[in-house]
């Protein structure tokens, strides 16, 4: 499993990057892994508003549906529309496959370090 240090995650298993006051939101490498290989993606619309801790869309694999969670309070910036058609970018290159952009962030969850959730991966899976 990978887990770049330059992101941020949350224990929902999403990831996070900011640049500027913008967040780049996708799934980590262990979600991906878990859910096994994705055939359908559902995203919200630009100009939606995100909430701390509530779903923006959801991720289907062969095996489930699963909830992707935001790890922050704000308007959708923009989408990843490749998804869309192409959800096994998401297997492929989880890092590289954003979900969505979102601006005029009000709130954020706690992040944690790459090695802090890689820990809590391990004791999760241990579980």
């Amino acid at each position: 499993m990978e887990y770049p240090v330059n992101l941020k995650y949350v224990k929902s298993h999403e990831w996070i990057k900011r640049e500027g006051d913008t967040a780049i939101i996708g799934i980590s490498d262990y979600a991906q892994d878990a859910l096994g290989d994705l055939v359908f993606v559902n995203l919200p619309e630009v100009g939606d508003s995100v909430s701390v801790g509530e779903a923006f869309g959801d991720v289907e694999s062969v095996k489930a549906v699963s909830d992707v969670m935001s790890p922050v309070s704000g308007v959708v910036k923009e989408i990843n529309e490749e998804l869309l058609d192409n959800p096994q970018k998401i297997n492929e290159a989880p890092y590289e496959a954003w979900f969505i952009k979102v601006e005029e962030i009000t709130e954020e969850e706690e992040m944690l370090t790459a090695d802090a959730y890689e820990a809590f991966v391990a004791e999760e899976a241990e579980g």
